[in-house]
């Protein structure tokens, strides 16, 4: 789990030297061509929610808690994904967005264990903070508990892994191709029975970790710590 409290722009910056003016919520910002959405708004202080984004590692668009709406265009694009472009007009906050972004967030919640006041990451999780930050106080959904019961994998003696707290955000499968290029990390199944797994469904101590860390610095739960 990371504990880097800098602030994180979301992706990482671009290297290009033209730069494009666009509007984000009626302010008007300036940055390199191929800049994220996301990150352009983070540039003047406006935070989209997000959970499968973070500025060490490039963008997958997984999570839609950081969709937005563009002038003009059609449905709810990710703002992490999609680049600024010279007279885009961006809207990062309405009713629809907020309802959008609490629906996502439940199904997070219904499948993740609400033992938050006794987690280790209490207080320094990314996913209790994005919850509070789309406003979600309830979760209509019963609880799915797929992964619930999940073991603990304690067989690496720098780190833990907890699947039952893991989201599937993929961030650390990406850390360690991006970081490490190991590829020791996979998402295996689909949909609720999707999950992060090492190797072949191995142990991290039998897998081709090589304890690196990216994947726990990378993670924004108590899944890997």
């Amino acid at each position: 789990m990371s504990i880097n409290k800098e602030q994180d722009f979301g992706t990482p910056a671009s290297a290009a030297s033209q730069l494009v003016t666009l509007e984000i919520d009626g302010f008007q910002v300036t940055a390199p061509a191929g800049t994220s959405i996301m990150r352009a708004a983070a540039s003047i202080g406006i935070d989209i929610p997000k959970l499968c984004a973070t500025d060490s590692i490039e963008p997958f668009g997984s999570c839609r808690l950081c969709v937005v709406q563009i002038e003009g265009g059609r449905g709810m694009p990710a703002s992490c994904t999609t680049p600024v472009s010279e007279g885009l007009k961006v809207v990062t906050q309405n009713q629809k967005l907020a309802d959008v972004r609490r629906g996502v967030m439940e199904l997070y919640i219904s499948d993740h264990p609400l033992d938050c006041l006794t987690c280790s990451a209490n207080g320094d999780c990314e996913l209790q903070d994005m919850a509070g930050a789309v406003g979600l106080r309830e979760v209509r959904y019963n609880p799915i508990e797929t992964h619930l019961n999940a073991a603990k994998d304690e067989s690496n003696p720098y780190f833990s892994f907890e699947p039952s707290k893991c989201i599937v955000c993929s961030r650390c499968v990406r850390a360690c191709e991006e970081t490490q290029g190991t590829f020791a990390l996979t998402i295996d199944g689909r949909g609720f029975d999707s999950k992060v797994s090492p190797s072949q469904n191995q142990p991290f101590m039998d897998s081709e970790c090589v304890s690196c860390g990216a994947c726990v610095q990378a993670c924004p739960t108590a899944t890997l710590m």
